[in-house]
């Protein structure tokens, strides 16, 4: 079974279909946006769609709360956990 966080990375490939990457490829904790993947605002709408089908989270795309949670992988880790409990 994967953990949390390939599950987020292969949810990352899955949705903005990345097929020349694997989770290994993504540092969990490099930035999603500018740097690290260097993913862009179509791309995050595209991710939280995937997130509210596969976990039912319900993200503001104008909330700063929102763009911590989108920071890496990490931090999309975490929310995906609180949710979970």
């Amino acid at each position: 079974m994967l953990s949390l966080e390939d599950e987020v990375k292969q949810l990352i490939i899955d949705a903005l279909q990345l097929e020349d990457m694997t989770p290994a490829d993504i540092d969990a904790d490099a930035p999603l946006f500018v740097e690290g993947l260097g993913l862009d605002s179509i791309d995050a709408l595209e991710l939280g769609v995937a997130l509210q089908k596969r976990y039912g989270i319900q993200l503001s795309a104008d909330s700063e709360e929102t763009r911590k949670h989108f920071a890496s992988v990490n931090a999309l880790v975490a929310l995906i956990a609180s949710h979970q409990q």
